[in-house]
């Protein structure tokens, strides 16, 4: 049900056009530090690009180890903005309002950091186009059967659709800005709002493509990360080799970016004051929505386990002692079970939970750092399994280069976000605006409650 605010259009236009034609104090004390922590980023890569690989904790069996693991958890976390948008867009969740374009703007951000993830762990970033399937003057076709081919095709797909998913959303807001704006800013926003005034017919023709992108990228949604769990599901490498990765996949990519949005919310209601228009009636909704989400992730983690045990292969009952009697894996599991579980859904059953903001926002952290340690968990003991005639055998141990490489991700996003708060507003006007026109209060019984009339 939706307890929202009565505001009027002009309420409205000061709460969420506020950051964008004003400056908040934090902004450029919050820009210089994530700036800082991008600089040490930066120092990292260029010192692979001078020594190599080996200054990272990768070699010989474990080519692939935090930069993968980053790379699949942030192409997880771009999940959020398709399963907000898209789907609660189809099913006209009047909840979705001030959730969307949040969650799609983290979508474009997260999903381009992970895609410069496997660039930077090529070692030779310069040769970047030898994962397109063409062939020129080099005859040397790359293997199109290879998920490593894939997975370019498909996360440009994704990137570009999620681009215009929010640029066509922001056109009534640029509209907007362009009228509340003057000098090169008006000058700005008026190309960027190709024209838009704001007529019935201009709205008509932005719902229909709204329902149409919604429709097309779904399919890009889950091919996504079904795609990049192939990348490890069609090896050979023991306890990879499962056929429910492209499910298990694609619904802890839900799990992890549905939390990921609770985390920005809670950020953005205290950073931009807008409580007005994000509610405790929005977590209570996406607690409701994480119960479903992470007891079907739970489901398919047991049954990734289960299969490599029933199965009786040796090497792969000897993955899964590792990863449940070995240290630190074993203290790992139980770390991701209790974070990326028990301790958030049992939570989240109670509607005093859900509806604290402090609480959601301990939670949704929670469940992110047990997503990935959860990649972490999948990926690295498989490599490092020591079997016979294997003549070099190491464990796994990060190196500072790619400590500073995750952290540095989280910057880059965190500051992308930042960055596009500054010019256009996160949380939509105009659908704001609607929501308030199609508000209405109807009689049950003997209590008049809050309801949304179509017409």
């Amino acid at each position: 049900m939706q307890e929202r605010r009565i505001l009027s259009e002009a309420q409205i236009n000061q709460g969420l056009l506020n950051g964008v034609l004003g400056t908040p104090s934090w902004f450029w004390k919050a820009a210089l530090l994530l700036m800082t922590v991008l600089g040490g980023g930066l120092t990292a890569i260029t010192v692979m690009l001078l020594f190599g690989l080996g200054v990272t904790g990768l070699g010989r069996p474990v080519f692939w180890g935090f930069m993968i693991v980053n790379f699949v958890f942030w192409v997880g976390i771009s999940h959020a903005g398709v399963m907000i948008s898209s789907i609660l867009r189809l099913c006209q969740a009047e909840w979705r309002r001030p959730v969307t374009r949040a969650a799609e703007v983290l979508t474009v951000f997260s999903l381009a950091t992970a895609a410069i993830f496997p660039l930077i762990h090529m070692g030779r970033m310069w040769r970047f186009y030898w994962v397109f399937p063409y062939d020129f003057d080099r005859m040397v076709w790359p293997d199109v059967r290879s998920p490593l081919i894939w997975d370019p095709s498909a996360i440009f797909t994704y990137l570009t659709g999620a681009s215009m998913f929010v640029y066509m959303a922001l056109l009534p807001d640029l509209g907007i800005l362009r009228d509340k704006t003057t000098g090169w800013r008006r000058r700005f926003y008026g190309a960027l709002s190709l024209g838009w005034r704001g007529n019935p017919r201009q709205f008509q023709l932005q719902f229909l493509l709204g329902v149409l992108l919604s429709g097309l990228i779904l399919p890009v949604f889950v091919s996504v990360h079904s795609i990049v769990s192939w990348d490890f599901a069609v090896s050979l490498v023991p306890a990879w080799h499962a056929t429910v990765f492209a499910p298990y996949f694609v619904i802890g990519a839900v799990h992890s970016g549905v939390s990921g949005v609770v985390t920005m919310m809670c950020i953005l209601r205290v950073a931009f004051k807008w409580h007005d228009f994000i509610r405790p009636e929005h977590f209570d909704s996406l607690g409701r929505l994480l119960i479903p989400v992470a007891t079907t992730w739970l489901y398919f983690f047991m049954l990734d386990v289960f299969f490599g045990i029933y199965g009786g292969e040796s090497r792969e009952l000897s993955v899964m002692n590792q990863r449940v009697f070995e240290f630190p894996w074993g203290l790992m599991l139980i770390a991701i079970l209790l974070m990326g579980y028990i301790i958030p859904v049992s939570a989240w059953l109670f509607r005093g939970v859900r509806r604290n903001i402090g609480l959601m926002f301990i939670l949704s952290i929670m469940v992110n750092i047990s997503m990935w340690m959860e990649r972490l968990w999948l990926i690295v003991p498989g490599l490092q399994n020591k079997e016979r005639l294997t003549f070099d055998w190491q464990i796994y141990t990060p190196g500072v280069v790619e400590i500073m490489l995750v952290v540095a991700s989280f910057a880059l996003v965190t500051f992308g976000v930042m960055l596009f708060s500054k010019f256009f507003p996160l949380i939509p006007v105009w659908e704001q605006k609607e929501g308030q026109v199609l508000h209405e209060e109807i009689q049950i019984g003997r209590r008049r409650v809050p309801a949304i009339i179509r017409e």
